[in-house]
């Protein structure tokens, strides 16, 4: 599906009810499988989270992620150590060229057996659960933090828990804390020190319900297109303070792009500012929260603001290469960008090319990260669709701000 963006007047002012995040319900969805004494309330809507529902719930041998690369570590974790289960994991051909050798390893560690069906390295991988015959395990710190939250959440199932023993310096370490707060708020006892994860082993907790706050990658569109309007602004819900999020970083980092941030209860109000944008070149080391990287670079080239992101080598391995994705797609609208492995450095634009279609790349950050200039140009968006990995509402929500959705 292409659809044709457009907004020929300031943002209408509402209130918007944000899907569950897709970081926390994955990682509950685990734990209510090792636990059924959890109840999850505000379950993620997005396509990553219904299919990890299906693979948990599902019997059969061969499990399809698709694009779900969430559930493809999460899973690979879980179904390793699952005794007698046996699972062929597999997903889309981007899926297939995405690395899981680091979790295969670390799994290995634990004396689990898993062996890949293709490419060495890569998905389709072939597992025969077990139970783990030791209890700790050594990986690099700087991977992605879903092979470290993907041993931490089967950790508490195993017979004497687990010990993770991070070599290097830490990245993503918010993601790392979340799953340690999701583990805490459910009755399971660890923590995290000195680059040294120990999660005490629980066969079973206490009745619980927990209840999954909104998704804080997905606010960051709204914190983009209220900075990129003339005097917005939108209310969302429901989100709180005191996030496990590091996307809540938003808040910080958008008051330097004009926006102000105010809580109320359950709901968060973003509003325009006057504030004067007088820096040069907006530096951000986004380690901690790269999924707003795309958003941020977007709403600085709508802006006409120069940016440096740094911290971003995660990028390269999501649904597409992001960083080489952002750089043909802004350059076309007129931009000009400089990539690294893991920096993204815009030029200040003068202008902006109209009408202009966006290629997605199968990656549902690209198109909603993309749709808040709509409010500068007019522009198309190549397989809409996409957005349904983690914000399926998301084109009606554009619509109640009163954007022309085509």
């Amino acid at each position: 599906m292409k659809l044709k963006l457009s907004h020929i007047s300031n943002i209408k002012d509402n209130t918007l009810q944000i899907t569950g995040s897709k970081s926390e319900t994955n990682r509950l969805l685990i734990l209510q499988s090792l636990y059924p004494e959890i109840e999850i309330e505000n379950i993620s809507n997005s396509d990553d989270s219904q299919l990890m529902q299906a693979a948990l719930c599902s019997t059969d041998e061969v499990i399809d992620i698709h694009h779900a690369g969430t559930a493809m570590r999460f899973l690979t974790a879980y179904f390793a150590t699952r005794d007698g289960r046996q699972t062929i994991l597999t997903g889309s051909k981007r899926m297939q060229e995405r690395p899981i050798r680091i979790l295969v390893e670390s799994l290995r560690q634990l004396g689990c057996k898993i062996t890949y069906e293709k490419e060495e390295g890569y998905p389709p991988i072939k597992i025969a659960g077990q139970n783990p015959l030791t209890n700790s395990v050594s990986l690099a710190a700087n991977v992605s933090s879903q092979y470290i939250s993907a041993l931490m959440l089967i950790a508490a199932s195993l017979s004497n828990g687990l010990e993770i023993n991070l070599e290097g310096k830490v990245t993503s370490i918010p993601y790392i804390k979340m799953t340690l707060s999701l583990l805490k708020d459910v009755g399971i006892e660890g923590r995290f020190q000195n680059n040294v994860i120990r999660i005490k082993p629980a066969k079973v907790v206490s009745p619980k319900v927990v209840v999954v706050e909104s998704d804080w990658s997905s606010a960051s569109y709204f914190y983009s297109i209220v900075a990129l309007s003339q005097n917005g602004r939108v209310t969302l819900g429901s989100y709180k303070k005191n996030s496990y999020q590091g996307d809540s970083a938003l808040i910080d980092i958008y008051k330097k792009l004009g926006v102000e941030t105010n809580f109320d209860q359950n709901k968060v109000t973003l509003t325009k500012t006057s504030l004067s944008l007088d820096y040069e070149v907006l530096e951000l080391d986004l380690a901690n929260s790269p999924d707003i990287a795309q958003t941020i670079a977007v709403t600085c080239f709508g802006l006409g603001k120069a940016c440096y992101l740094t911290g971003l080598h995660t990028l390269k391995i999501k649904e597409t290469d992001r960083l080489e994705a952002l750089k043909t797609e802004i350059e076309k609208l007129g931009g000009k960008v400089t990539i690294t492995d893991d920096s993204l450095r815009l030029a200040p634009a003068t202008a902006i090319n109209p009408d202009i279609s966006i290629a997605t790349y199968h990656d549902h950050r690209m198109a909603m990260a993309f749709a808040p200039l709509a409010l500068r140009t007019s522009l198309f968006i190549d397989d809409a669709d996409v957005v349904s990995k983690s914000y399926p509402d998301f084109w009606n929500d554009l619509k109640k701000l009163d954007f022309k959705v085509l």
